[in-house]
């Protein structure tokens, strides 16, 4: 019963590093799937004295993806119910030329600025509305949640990381009168702490396979994929192979660091 509560603390620690890491990932990349569903909504309007060719546009920044003239008529529809047909063939000759430009990514702040300076750079584009405001506002959400994720993250990882030394140190105290009783026979450090680090490896795997098996349910459940759904977005939640194996490394990792930086420590003080 001891044996399965050690087990417990340590494989529900590690649990806990795993989840908050791989909500990181699924927050990551459902910005990174919400900008390119913004990217193919947000589009920058220049306008210009004189007709530009789709090839001289795209050569202003390397970000704009396309260059489409948008068409006057309905605004002249509007304007010329009781206009003569010259004055309206007239009117189509002196109105400006507007362009839709389609970016290939969605932008930062710094690069709607850059844009919109390269734009205007060019004689004949007069104005340029880039949203800025718009622009900005949802960009700074999107940063500001990433961040609040990514200090949750770094937060149960401190704390956790905490909680797996102290259950080490409590085994370790546990053991210690089998473990001088070995050293007294000329064991080796490593031979002396075997059973150490068999707990750390054996606690990593049972924490990275529940982990996959609760992930796997996620990425399946009806809940979470209407709730990507609505918000516009696919996004692959758990990779089988690619993040079952980043997080099998991570536990590997955490857990034979901790384990020998006690053994290590135990080593001083003797």
């Amino acid at each position: 019963m001891k044996s399965v509560k050690n087990h417990f603390s340590l494989v529900i620690a590690l649990l806990s590093i795993l989840f908050s890491m791989q909500a990181y990932l699924i927050a990551e990349r459902s910005i990174e799937a919400y900008k390119v569903n913004l990217a193919e909504n947000y589009s920058v309007i220049a306008v210009s004295k004189k007709e530009l060719q789709n090839s001289e546009i795209l050569a202003i920044n390397s970000i704009i993806a396309d260059a489409k003239e948008l068409s006057p008529d309905s605004v002249i529809d509007r304007l010329s119910s009781d206009m003569k047909s010259a004055n309206v063939e007239l009117l189509k000759l002196t109105l400006p030329k507007f362009y839709k430009l389609s970016l290939t990514r969605y932008p930062t702040p710094a690069e709607v600025k850059e844009l919109r300076s390269d734009l205007l750079k060019n004689s004949s584009i007069k104005k340029v509305e880039d949203f800025s405001h718009t622009h900005d506002t949802t960009y700074k959400l999107l940063t500001l949640f990433k961040n609040v994720v990514a200090l949750f993250a770094i937060v149960v990882l401190v704390v956790t990381v905490l909680l797996i030394i102290k259950e080490l140190r409590i085994w370790q105290y546990k053991h210690n009168e089998r473990m001088s009783i070995m050293g007294l026979f000329g064991a080796a450090l490593w031979l002396r702490s075997a059973v150490l680090f068999r707990l750390a490896i054996v606690d990593a795997l049972i924490a990275s396979f529940l982990a996959f098996g609760v992930f796997m349910y996620l990425s399946s459940s009806p809940l979470v994929l209407e709730q990507l759904n609505n918000i516009g977005i696919s996004i692959v939640i758990f990779d089988q192979v690619d993040d079952f194996m980043l997080i099998l490394g991570v536990a590997m990792s955490i857990s034979i660091l901790l384990a020998s930086l006690i053994v290590l420590g135990h080593k001083e003080e003797a």
